[in-house]
């Protein structure tokens, strides 16, 4: 197994968080219902009530807190609380069905470099920060020394190739383009470090520069 010092642990990817929750019926229909995650099976042998819940490749573990009646409840939504994101395909629709629900939110946009980034925040039933937004139309740019992992599928493609594919392309099993949404940004490539990832939506065409294969 070959060292990595850009990831000294080897690790894959992520695959979970856990949520201490109040009520785990009332957790999992939350997120469920409103956030379209399935429950799945928990292991029999855990000494303690909760659940688990998988979608979008990600789990989320929700755990019974032990006396659930001295969790100070959360009114305030402040942005800059911990929270988990989710993509959205269209703010209005995502806005629209919020209210419909009955859910209190607020929106705010992020701008950087001609840039706009849309962002709804809402809580679950205990206060844990929600955010659904469009985040991914920004370019993940390393600061000098420090690189992006990218997953590790496949074969490496080469030291400073550029890759320019149109909607519908293939690689790796990879479709490119057409709103299909895969690990982060797209990099089904290989086992490359990212130097720079330039996602230019023009024409339906995608670049990606990427750093070296191994």
């Amino acid at each position: 197994m070959k060292e990595i010092a850009a990831n000294p642990l080897l690790l894959k990817s992520l695959n979970h968080i856990s949520i201490q929750c109040r009520s785990v019926q009332e957790s999992v229909n939350f997120y469920h219902s409103i956030l379209g995650f399935v429950q799945v099976k928990r292991p029999g042998n855990l000494e303690f009530d909760g659940a688990w819940l998988f979608s979008y490749g990600i789990g989320i573990h929700l755990i019974q807190f032990e006396d659930p009646d001295k969790v100070p409840e959360k009114t305030e939504i402040n942005p800059k609380d911990s929270h988990i994101s989710f993509q959205y395909e269209n703010i209005e629709y995502v806005e629209k069905k919020l209210k419909e629900m009955a859910i209190i939110y607020t929106r705010q946009r992020v701008e950087e470099g001609g840039i706009y980034v849309d962002q709804l925040f809402f809580h679950d039933p205990d206060g844990f920060m929600i955010e659904i937004c469009n985040c991914d139309i920004l370019p993940v740019i390393p600061i000098a020394g420090a690189m992006v992992r990218s997953c590790n599928y496949g074969a490496g493609i080469g030291v400073g190739v550029v890759v320019e594919l149109g909607a519908g392309s293939v690689v790796e099993g990879a479709r490119f383009g057409g709103g299909y949404r895969w690990c982060g940004w797209g990099l089904i490539l290989g086992q490359c470090d990212i130097w720079e990832c330039v996602r230019r939506r023009s024409n339906m065409a995608w670049k990606l520069v990427l750093a070296r294969d191994y």
